[in-house]
């Protein structure tokens, strides 16, 4: 069974759970500070150990994002990523304003288009939206 812990994620857990899928490694200053500006954190317990983690990062009225979505691959396919993603999707539609409309963003890794298309995100560019960018910023 999973447990859906939210806002009690931590650094140990946050780095864990990135280096679990390879992604880059942050300093533990970065890594903490983009834990505690989170708007919204997620994370599946399974027996004790994390599994899997989200964050919502964002202004909480015009836009958000979904961040760093992990489930560890020996975990995947059992449904956890769609319980998390629920929980991050209601938790952004709990901000929304009366009467208003808000963004809520995700980059995701390539070949994980379908897992995100079945909960309403399209992938960019369309006929009215130009594609997604990014800059890395970093010292020389």
């Amino acid at each position: 069974m999973i447990e859906l812990k939210e806002n009690t994620l931590d650094l140990n857990t946050y780095l864990s759970l990135r280096a679990s899928v390879g992604w880059k490694r942050l300093t533990q200053e970065q890594a903490k500070k983009a834990v505690s500006n989170s708007l919204y954190t997620i994370t599946a317990i399974r027996q004790g150990e994390p599994v899997g983690m989200g964050r919502i990062v964002g202004d909480g009225a015009v836009i958000c994002y979904i961040q760093d979505f992990i489930v560890k691959s020996e975990y995947q396919g059992e449904g956890i990523g769609k319980q998390m993603m629920k929980k991050l999707i209601q938790h952004v539609e709990s901000l929304r304003m009366e009467n208003s409309e808000m963004m809520l963003c995700l980059m995701c890794a390539k070949g994980r288009e379908t897992f995100y298309e079945k909960f309403g995100f399209v992938g960019r560019p369309t006929d009215s939206l130009g594609p997604g960018m990014i800059q890395y910023l970093k010292s020389e």
